[in-house]
């Protein structure tokens, strides 16, 4: 008898694309600069039609992602504020790793980094954040291991995670 194979999924939790990321991450980042997000304002940002952002919202409400009031002013829904903070968390993690412990440079790190941060589970994220937060110990800072950010003054990882804002990564103090 054959065993059926165990099928591991390879992308987000909520098997969000590259595109539809970029979508929240703008209006996150646009209601944190003006304090509100329209289609023409997201247009703008993203440098696309308005009928192109139109159309990609659609997708993200259907999915609860996105939530557009009477005055057509969106906004991120819970779940939708829950998956850019675990973005954003993602990418910063795999920058600092990039930049710091495999030593590329920090253009690439960064290209690299928004590449790869919708595809990263939200278990991977948890432990590759203890990893980074071990490295910042201070017996391990001692070896060959250093990073520009300091993960260990975290307890845990939602802790980091809640803070993460806009597009850009934490920085060095």
């Amino acid at each position: 008898m054959l065993e059926k194979k165990q099928s591991v999924q390879h992308t987000h939790d909520n098997d969000l694309t590259h595109s539809m990321v970029h979508y929240l991450l703008a209006i996150h980042k646009l209601k944190e600069s003006k304090g509100y997000a329209r289609v023409t304002d997201i247009a703008h940002e993203m440098g696309l039609t308005k009928g192109s952002v139109s159309t990609a919202l659609t997708n993200l409400k259907k999915r609860d992602l996105v939530i557009e009031d009477e005055s057509k002013f969106l906004s991120l829904s819970s779940s939708g504020h829950e998956a850019v903070h675990g973005i954003l968390s993602s990418r910063t993690l795999l920058y600092y790793f990039l930049k710091d412990i495999i030593g590329v440079n920090e253009e690439v790190a960064h290209k690299d980094s928004c590449l790869m941060e919708h595809l990263m589970s939200s278990e991977t994220r948890e432990k590759f954040f203890e990893f980074m937060k071990t490295i910042c110990s201070e017996n391990i800072k001692k070896s060959h291991f250093n990073t520009s950010y300091d993960f260990s003054q975290f307890e845990h990882q939602h802790d980091f995670e809640e803070i993460q804002k806009g597009d850009t990564y934490l920085k060095t103090e």
